[in-house]
């Protein structure tokens, strides 16, 4: 297990932290800022999950023309840890 801490940039949390499990499978997501009870049921929903998949799926994802959003900078964070390994 290792436990990761990303930066957003461009919306409105400020921090996302998780964890990738040795067999790539997400917990513990937690966002600091932004929508709270949209973020906690993204957090809810990704639990267990492949984290590959879910970059997969939330890549791309638009909050309010900014073109990026919450869920896209967790498709980043995964990404990102996800090439570390």
């Amino acid at each position: 297990m290792s436990k990761h801490i990303f930066y957003p940039q461009g919306v409105c949390s400020q921090q996302i932290t998780f964890e990738l499990n040795d067999d790539n499978t997400i917990s513990n997501v937690r966002f600091s800022g932004g929508c709270n009870g949209n973020l906690k049921a993204i957090a809810k929903l990704v639990q267990g999950k492949d984290a590959a998949e879910i970059a997969q799926i939330l890549a791309g994802n638009d909050c309010a023309g900014r073109g990026t959003s919450c869920a896209d900078q967790l498709s980043r964070a995964l990404t990102e840890a996800l090439s570390k390994r």
